[in-house]
């Protein structure tokens, strides 16, 4: 993994597999067995990305409406569905991600602004940025499916 916090969170997912998978354990190889959990967890990972990069990403920062003559008027209204669908999901998520989220892309505030705004360190705010931007993207797509 190239990124640490998300080589901390499937560090993490591995340790809670083997706990769970505890009683299926057959007492031979525990570094061979919790490797290839790891391994496993790894290959999931990199599936799941894979399948995200092929589907359209929302971005906060491209969904602003812009009241652009040149633009079709489905394209504007799109947009707009858009936004107010992000605007509910951004509302589904716990707040502390929300906060961070929101001054990130719609103040334009820096990870270490935030930082300094709200009084934790910088590692936090990263953190929240990318299980926030996680979250809300599974938001959005649940509520783009039911909508």
């Amino acid at each position: 993994m190239r990124d640490p916090f998300e080589a901390e969170n499937l560090a993490q997912e591995t340790f809670l597999q083997v706990y769970k998978s505890l009683p299926k354990y057959k007492l031979r190889g525990l570094k061979t067995w919790i490797s290839r959990i790891a391994l496993n967890k790894s290959i999931d990972y990199k599936r799941k990305l894979r399948a995200q990069k092929n589907r359209e990403t929302i971005s906060l920062a491209d969904i602003e409406l812009v009241a652009d003559e040149s633009a079709p008027v489905q394209d504007i209204i799109i947009r707009e569905e858009e936004r107010l669908l992000l605007a509910e999901a951004l509302s589904l998520i716990p707040e502390h991600y929300a906060a961070v989220l929101r001054r990130n892309y719609l103040a334009n505030r820096s990870p270490r602004q935030i930082a300094e705004e709200e009084n934790i360190s910088i590692r936090t705010v990263e953190t929240r940025l990318y299980r926030g931007k996680k979250i809300l993207r599974e938001q959005f797509e649940e509520l783009s499916k039911n909508g």
